[in-house]
């Protein structure tokens, strides 16, 4: 009777249990089985209530904070996979699954905006939306109507700061060739970054076949950074358009809130997110005086890669040392 009253506190999330009922089971038998009911009862009841089961989800799931580091002294991230670069020698300061290809969703926009820049194709071009604009894939919303001219540069800096899925399709579509020479071009473009596991298949990133690792996308950012445009357009905190045909202005906000917060200093960003790709970020931005490439994929909370940056950014910052001795630093 003991043993089921406790395994019935266990099932119902009640409160420890105490060194009373914990000295039942110092028997052999007793101690094995109450470890196989753990192993098996306590996954499948936070299963049942769709709660993380691993502690870093759980202390995310309840809003309490994570530790920044862990015992080792190395960033504690939730991310799945992670990538920490010295933006001038290149050198890996910090890697987490790093050599994976993976969905990258609309990080996959860099490229597409990188494409568009190299062809020069003229920036103050009207580009009207077509239906084919329209997401088939997803489903997802565009605020920007079918039939509206705007601007090349416009479409490259929503579909950089706003993430605008229909403004990345129509960048593709009114390229030459079209949306298939565009993602050849991607392709193209990719092999000569020397991102060997990386493969696009849409403009928007909608697609989870647009895949890439970590170390890939490092070195995307890298050379993304050349590129003033990008730097400026996927760093702009926000926008108003207004719709020439109806005078409607419309408001767009970058979809990284640590760009619109002054405690950063981010020279380079994208998000994004699709379910097969969970939540993902990339940015360049100066810690302890030095440029960063940051990389995170496969976050699942809403802020986690948020939570993450800022905990490698501390980790560098009371470290500032891995940066200063990387090698080949000129100076």
């Amino acid at each position: 009777m003991k043993l089921l009253e406790t395994i019935h506190l266990v099932m119902n999330g009640s409160t420890l249990l105490s060194w009373r009922l914990l000295r039942l089971f110092q028997g052999a038998l007793l101690n094995k089985i109450f470890a196989t009911f753990l192993v098996v009862a306590l996954p499948w009841a936070a299963m049942a209530a769709d709660k993380p089961v691993n502690a870093k989800a759980r202390a995310i799931a309840k809003g309490t904070r994570m530790a920044d580091f862990t015992r080792d002294g190395e960033p504690n991230l939730a991310s799945t996979a992670a990538l920490v670069l010295d933006a001038q020698t290149g050198q890996t300061l910090y890697a987490k699954n790093s050599e994976e290809a993976v969905p990258i969703a609309s990080i996959t926009k860099i490229m597409t905006a990188m494409v568009v820049l190299d062809a020069k194709l003229p920036l103050d071009e009207a580009l009207q939306l077509s239906s084919e604009d329209i997401d088939t894939i997803k489903n997802s919303k565009s605020r920007l109507p079918i039939g509206a001219h705007f601007r090349r540069d416009d479409l490259i800096r929503l579909a950089l700061m706003a993430s605008d899925n229909r403004a990345s399709a129509a960048l593709g579509r009114s390229s030459p060739g079209g949306t298939p020479a565009f993602v050849d071009a991607m392709n193209a473009k990719a092999a000569t970054l020397g991102l060997t596991q990386a493969r696009f298949v849409d403009p928007a990133g909608l697609s989870p076949g647009n895949v890439a690792s970590p170390q890939d996308l490092g070195r995307l950012v890298a050379a993304a950074s050349g590129y003033p445009l990008v730097r400026e357009y996927s760093t702009t905190p926000s926008l108003d358009v207004t719709l020439p045909t109806t005078g409607r202005k419309l408001s767009f906000v970058n979809t990284n809130v640590m760009v619109r917060s002054s405690d950063w200093n981010i020279g380079l960003s994208k998000t994004g997110y699709i379910s097969e790709a969970g939540k993902c970020l990339v940015l360049m931005a100066m810690i302890a005086n030095q440029p960063v490439v940051i990389v995170l994929l496969d976050s699942w909370g809403r802020l986690t890669r948020v939570g993450d940056a800022n905990r490698i950014r501390r980790w560098l910052e009371k470290n500032p040392g891995k940066i200063a001795t990387s090698p080949l630093r000129a100076g």
